[in-house]
């Protein structure tokens, strides 16, 4: 895929998660930040299936989605994605660009919306701030667009599966935050929706504006010289044998 299609692409998938993170939030906001139907039955369904080895389980995996971690991966994915150190160096800092300046974002509609958490006695773990969109859920969707734009640019193979398994970390994270019961599920969906929103504004202004040697035309693709392209055809036009 060339780099306008990609461009293209994250435009309208990010146009497209934010209009509908906006119709979420004014849903949000006319209720008075009460929950809807949907999160008052998951909830109570959560509450009802989560067995002390499922609690521990959902602990580590939501202590990931926050913290140094996500900033460690972004960084080793600017590490990874980069040609020289120059470049590393440039990828790493562009990578947390973006997540800082969306997490900073996102507290902005997080104090704007101020909704209520769940009923505290309900929580499974410890949490502060206001509910919508869920911070862990926001800052691991992020992380794993970031990672999964990195893997699709530099992995010679395993492409696929690096894929899933970053997905399934990135969604795992906000089911987590529903299931130990410190924020509501309209929360985690706002969460995925605004991280998508605005990954797909970053990736789309860094195909646009960044130089090719960060974002090549053709992801994986290999430019021969001008040079040696046409020396091969003047070679191969001498001899019929070719």
């Amino acid at each position: 895929m060339n780099r306008r299609s990609v461009a293209d692409l994250a435009g309208s998938v990010g146009l497209g998660a934010w209009a509908a993170f906006g119709v979420l939030t004014m849903i949000v906001i006319g209720r008075g930040g009460s929950p809807l139907s949907q999160d008052d039955q998951l909830l109570a369904w959560s509450l009802g299936h989560r067995p002390d080895e499922w609690l521990a389980l959902a602990r580590g995996v939501t202590a990931t989605g926050t913290g140094v971690v996500p900033y460690a991966l972004v960084v080793l994915a600017g590490i990874f994605v980069g040609h020289t150190a120059r470049h590393r160096l440039a990828a790493a800092l562009l990578g947390l660009v973006c997540l800082m300046a969306g997490q900073a974002l996102r507290y902005g509609v997080m104090l704007l919306v101020h909704r209520p958490r769940p009923p505290r006695a309900d929580w499974a773990t410890h949490a502060s701030g206001w509910s919508f969109p869920s911070g862990h859920t926001t800052t691991a969707a992020l992380t794993a667009c970031i990672l999964v734009v990195a893997v699709q640019l530099r992995a010679p193979r395993g492409r696929t599966l690096l894929t899933a398994v970053i997905a399934v970390w990135g969604l795992a994270v906000g089911l987590t935050r529903a299931e130990l019961a410190v924020h509501w599920s309209t929360d985690v969906l706002g969460g995925w929706l605004f991280a998508a929103g605005w990954a797909g504004l970053c990736l789309c202004v860094a195909c646009w504006w960044l130089p090719d040697r960060f974002v090549p035309r053709e992801a994986g693709a290999t430019v021969e010289p001008m040079d040696s392209r046409e020396a091969v055809e003047g070679r191969a036009a001498q001899d019929p044998g070719r």
